[in-house]
């Protein structure tokens, strides 16, 4: 009976069109993203200069910090800034993102609402180089980056941090996206393993549905309250340009996407996923499969990012 339970949900799954992590690799990651491409979008420096150059908005890019001895003129380097955001440049789901949102009597705020030192500064830069939250270990440096200030909408839906927009593309073209909310869990970062909330996007209108928190549905946000479906994203038709785009950056067939709506800036690319994950399911209560394949069969794919966005929408 066990058995026939566990065939009957292997079914169940692909009929609902669920795309799975193996085939994710097998069938999109390994066919269409070039290895060669990877250093494009897995070293975030490196990415922010490529969409620099081909006129893509990204957050301003403070100072970067190499080498240990760096450390020390720290205090320097930020002393022109009240707010900023330290990250690794070869991080990954959010790990090792330090946000520091004012400064008082010497010390640094962060997004927490904590006070931090300049020692502890010093000592989590220290930790980036040595390579604790990049990928594979491997020595790293660390970004100093305008800290977005996020757009009004999203007011009663976020918690202590900035919520972004996280789209799939696939042959240049957005095919699912989904709005991921910072939680007190998830400590103000907006990545869905470490407890934010996954709001599903209708691609067509840019309007969120009902999201997903711990594999639960969920209509409120768990610490503001806020209903988090009816929402109209801003700039929508800009968003999924701006995500469309970004397959001509970097020149990976299947790419996760992540867009930040600062209230003055408007739409902010953060960075390119290779490797997107693929909870954006959950949160569409949909599958990829369908959309990728139908993409798939088509023999050319529109050079033009008016007629991508079409096709996208078309696809809803």
């Amino acid at each position: 009976m066990r058995w026939q339970n566990f065939f009957g949900m292997g079914r169940r799954l692909r009929e609902l069109g669920i795309l799975g992590m193996n085939q994710r690799n097998a069938d999109f990651i390994l066919l269409y993203n070039p290895r060669k491409n990877f250093p494009l979008v897995d070293d975030k420096r490196r990415t922010k200069e490529l969409a620099l150059a081909a006129g893509i908005a990204v957050p301003e890019l403070y100072a970067v910090i190499e080498i240990e001895h760096q450390v020390d003129t720290l205090p320097d380097l930020l002393a022109p800034y009240d707010e900023f955001v330290i990250k690794p440049a070869h991080g990954s789901g959010g790990e090792g993102i330090l946000v520091v949102i004012g400064k008082l009597n010497g010390r640094y705020r962060r997004s927490s609402g904590l006070l931090a030192g300049e020692d502890d500064l010093q000592y989590h830069i220290s930790n980036i180089l040595s390579g604790m939250f990049s990928l594979g270990g491997l020595p790293d440096c660390a970004l100093v980056e305008y800290r977005v200030d996020f757009d009004p909408v999203f007011d009663k839906v976020s918690y202590q941090g900035v919520p972004d927009i996280r789209t799939i593309v696939f042959r240049g073209v957005p095919v699912l996206a989904m709005l991921r909310l910072p939680t007190r869990l998830s400590d103000g970062k907006a990545n869905l393993h470490q407890g934010a909330v996954g709001v599903g996007i209708e691609l067509a209108t840019g309007v969120t549905s009902s999201g997903v928190w711990h594999d639960d549905t969920v209509e409120l946000h768990p610490d503001t309250g806020g209903a988090i479906a009816g929402l109209e994203i801003p700039h929508w038709d800009q968003i999924l340009a701006l995500t469309a785009r970004c397959y001509d950056l970097a020149g990976l067939g299947y790419i996760g996407v992540d867009i930040v709506l600062d209230r003055v800036r408007g739409p902010l690319m953060l960075e390119i996923n290779a490797r997107p994950g693929l909870s954006i399911q959950l949160a569409n209560k949909q599958g990829l499969l369908p959309r990728l394949r139908r993409l798939e069969a088509i023999n050319s794919i529109p050079t033009l990012i008016e007629e991508r966005i079409a096709l996208a929408k078309s696809l809803a």
